[in-house]
């Protein structure tokens, strides 16, 4: 649910805000009763750690054998 809330108020009640947001509501903070503002949870980005799948996955020295005549007919662009 979203919630519109004046900047006077949210001053007075930042800390209950904030836990309206962590429990997944949305606010919309308003100046004079114009939207400003959207104030949502926070979600951390995920770090990707190379070289997780190294030595998992093996490529056969095959996949650099040239396709059959057949497989590349499907590839082609007609006009």
């Amino acid at each position: 649910m979203t919630q519109i809330v004046n900047v006077c108020d949210e001053k007075t009640h930042l800390s209950l805000l904030l836990a309206c947001v962590e429990a997944g509501e949305e606010i919309i903070i308003a100046r004079n009763g114009k939207p400003v503002a959207r104030l949502v949870g926070y979600i951390p980005t995920v770090r990707r750690q190379p070289d997780v799948l190294k030595d998992k996955i093996v490529i056969p020295d095959s996949f650099y054998d040239p396709l059959p005549e057949e497989e590349l007919s499907f590839w082609e662009v007609k006009q």
